[in-house]
């Protein structure tokens, strides 16, 4: 189960979280067309450093890199490298820090240059979907609930939502209890908890839902070729009302 955040660990968790936001806010400025994955992600670790913390992927199962950078139609787990970002591309970050003991997990998505129509609204509407999923996150509320939401906002616009890959519990190891779907009924799954401390994070494709592994063992694709966005925020389940804790501008968006 997941593990309930004392008032320690919950003051813990939001330092972390804003720093990570920090980092998150750097990685943007470096998505730039001409720039190499490697050469990003080498900053992100730098960034993670910097506030004290240990990038949380680095060596987790063998990963390479401090940040996952999944670009177009990799949907998530991309591994940098000597890629180039080009106009148009769309590119999605994945960053985890572990710092005094407790893991924050957050990701974003971008286009690079001037991207496609379709490409900037499936930003739009995943990044939408993360909002509506984190708004459910409250106690006495179920894991369906935030899954339904997410869901249902990705498929009324015309994309689909990842299955293979969900989001998950946070606290002192990378993923714990429970698995959070992004898809799902009202009603169904374990029951949230006040200070539970959640990774939130829809997947969304262009076209169908089905993905496939690359040959790396990490890189997961869009089986039809289709482009995919990835949002997510570590979250705080709290009595009424979640609390975003990877959010830099704390501006309310979970009303």
């Amino acid at each position: 189960m997941s593990v309930l955040m004392n008032a320690t660990d919950r003051e813990n968790a939001r330092e972390s979280g804003m720093l990570l936001a920090q980092v998150v806010e750097k990685a943007r400025n470096l998505v730039q067309v001409g720039i190499k994955t490697f050469e990003i992600d080498r900053e992100i670790e730098a960034a993670i450093r910097e506030v004290g913390g240990r990038p949380a992927f680095k060596g987790y199962r063998g990963f390479p890199s401090a940040s996952c950078i999944s670009i177009n139609n990799e949907v998530v787990h991309g591994i940098p490298g000597k890629r180039v970002i080009r106009n148009g591309d769309l590119v999605s970050i994945d960053i985890g820090m572990e710092r005094e003991g407790l893991y924050s997990d957050t990701a974003f998505s971008c286009v690079a240059g001037k991207g496609s129509a379709v490409a900037r609204k499936l930003l739009q509407i995943c990044e939408e979907a993360l909002y509506a999923g984190i708004r459910e996150a409250v106690d006495g509320n179920r894991v369906g609930d935030i899954s339904h939401a997410i869901q249902e906002t990705v498929e009324k616009n015309g994309f689909s939502v990842v299955r293979d890959f969900v989001g998950h519990g946070l606290g002192r190891s990378l993923h714990e209890e429970p698995q959070i779907p992004n898809f799902g009924n009202r009603g169904e799954g374990s029951v949230l908890k006040e200070s539970m401390l959640l990774a939130i994070e829809p997947m969304a494709n262009e076209k169908g839902y089905r993905v496939c592994i690359q040959k790396d063992g990490w890189t997961v694709v869009t089986e039809d070729g289709g482009l995919s966005a990835h949002f997510e925020h570590t979250v705080l389940v709290g009595n009424g009302k979640p609390e975003i804790l990877t959010q830099q501008t704390r501006g309310d968006r979970t009303n």
